[in-house]
């Protein structure tokens, strides 16, 4: 998210110009003092002068709702891992509770991810919109007949669901509950399992690197026939000096 902040910083430059170019672009209506009116008008308006007229040059607009869809889409990633850590079967988090928020009319039980829900569509939205907007960059010379016309639902609807997006983000993480019990029994399931890399590892220094994966391959392999603990199934190859290599079929020609 750091990352996208700096983009968005730099990309807020482009509502930092002045546009001043006249009907076409080329600032004639007012002759030769066209460059300084508008230099002047920047000054009061406390705006940048462009090196260059842009109305037909929209890759700085396009780029505004990319950074846009960037945030929204980073904000969805959270909010999906969330409403999955949210299921009955993991339980490992919750959004804040509030009464009647995300309560199911039939299902009294529930507690329905809202936040993650609304973050999801918004960042779906604002990518559609983002598509959009590279569209709408396909102007004809210097007055467009219609491509223009795009922005003006692209550009508002992409900040409002951005909005939206970031609302309902600050609500949902600033009041997240956390189950750290549910988290460690989840870490359980896999009895051990679930840091065999990291046991392969430290045998490897002893017995070599492919030797120690063969190992802890065939203790995973027993613990999980067993439903035995990894220790178990480690234990198990070290009582009886490894695991077996099965020997390469040998051709009957």
């Amino acid at each position: 998210m750091r990352d996208i902040a700096n983009a968005w910083c730099n990309c807020v430059r482009v509502f930092s110009w002045c546009s001043f170019p006249g009907a076409s672009g080329t600032l004639a209506s007012l002759g030769e003092h066209g460059l300084a009116v508008q230099a002047e008008l920047a000054r009061i308006l406390g705006l940048a002068t462009p090196s260059i007229t842009w109305h037909a040059a929209r890759d700085g607009v396009a780029e505004v709702v990319q950074v846009l869809a960037l945030v929204c889409g980073s904000l969805a990633k959270i909010a999906f891992d969330v409403s999955v850590m949210m299921a009955t079967e993991l339980g490992e988090v919750s959004e804040p509770f509030t009464r009647h928020r995300g309560a199911s009319s039939t299902m009294p039980q529930k507690r329905n991810p809202i936040s993650c829900e609304l973050i999801i569509a918004a960042a779906k939205m604002v990518r559609q919109h983002s598509g959009l907007m590279l569209d709408a960059m396909v102007h004809d010379f210097e007055r467009a007949t219609g491509p223009w016309h795009l922005e003006w639902s692209a550009i508002p609807e992409s900040f409002a669901l951005t909005s939206g997006a970031l609302l309902q983000a600050n609500f949902m993480l600033s009041g997240l509950v956390v189950h750290p019990d549910r988290m460690l029994a989840n870490l359980g399931i896999s009895k051990g399992l679930i840091v065999a890399e990291a046991v392969m590892m430290a045998l490897a220094p002893l017995t070599g690197r492919q030797t120690a994966h063969d190992l802890v391959y065939a203790a995973c392999r027993r613990a999980v026939g067993s439903g035995k603990p990894l220790l178990q199934g480690a234990c198990g190859d070290a009582g009886r000096g490894g695991p077996a290599r099965p020997r390469a079929p040998t051709s009957s020609h």
